[in-house]
């Protein structure tokens, strides 16, 4: 019944991680089903949870940090670690690969549909799992956390609170490089664990609309990146809000750019 409890604290405590959890379980069973969403939540939760675990207890792989248990008994933690923090990895990671896949999945050439304005897809099992996807999957995913941790680690001047710290900070923002590199870990093990059950389970059907479905992902991977842009600028911190701007907007519009357009009927 504690366990109960301090779960519905948490719903209460950090509402916008439960928001954006329920827009990824939406987004991904609309785009990959509930069998390939629950095995993708589930393998990357834990992945990162032992991370984490191990983190904090020899700096393995994402360095030496540590949570100071400032919100013990007001929101659920499983040993030393907050629960939102490690399910926080799973909708991030769904949201890199999509924006991965936006990049990545081959353009549908039998899309006969005059005009569009977005281009058709492909979703073929060899295009979803292979090492492209992966790869840049796990950058972006690092990628995004250059704007998150930055305002996390400042979390006493807004309301996410000061709930861990780096003993020694690093270079970007107070943020050691070491975490960045732990993410794209987290990353790499949860699809490399994915990816292969995702070959062998029942093949998803060829007749959704994939593009409309990708861009639900899409949109959380720049509703979470424009959530953490605007705390930063709230909080004062102009310079980190640009750095993390600058960096992502080119980005966003070669991905703009590479899905937009009108497709023209091909001659038969």
């Amino acid at each position: 019944m504690e366990v109960l409890s301090l779960f519905f604290k948490t719903i209460l405590f950090r509402p916008y991680v439960f928001i954006f959890l329920a827009a990824f379980l939406f987004s991904a069973i609309k785009l990959i089903g509930w069998p390939r969403t629950w095995r993708f939540w589930l393998i990357s939760w834990i992945t990162a949870f032992i991370c984490e675990l191990s983190s904090t207890r020899n700096g393995i792989p994402f360095g030496w940090y540590f949570y100071n248990g400032s919100t013990v008994g007001q929101e659920l933690y499983f040993s030393n670690v907050p629960f939102m923090d490690s399910i926080s990895f799973s909708f991030l990671l769904f949201a890199s690969y999509c924006v991965a896949l936006g990049f990545l999945l081959p353009f549908d050439s039998s899309q006969s549909i005059e005009p569009a304005l977005l281009k058709s897809l492909q979703f073929d099992v060899e295009a979803r799992t292979g090492w492209t996807v992966l790869a840049l999957t796990a950058f972006l995913f690092a990628f995004i956390d250059m704007v998150i941790d930055p305002v996390a680690l400042r979390g006493d001047r807004w309301f996410l609170g000061k709930i861990y710290y780096y003993p020694d900070p690093g270079w970007h923002f107070g943020v050691p490089f070491a975490n960045y590199v732990g993410w794209a870990v987290v990353g790499l093990v949860s699809l490399a664990v994915y990816f292969p059950l995702d070959r062998r389970l029942t093949s998803l059907s060829p007749l959704q609309p994939i593009t409309q479905n990708l861009l639900l992902g899409i949109g959380l991977y720049y509703g979470v990146l424009a959530f953490n842009l605007g705390m930063t600028f709230w909080i004062g911190e102009a310079a980190m809000g640009m750095s993390g701007l600058l960096m992502h907007l080119p980005i966003l519009v070669l991905l703009i750019t590479r899905l937009s357009g009108f497709q023209r009927v091909r001659p038969t």
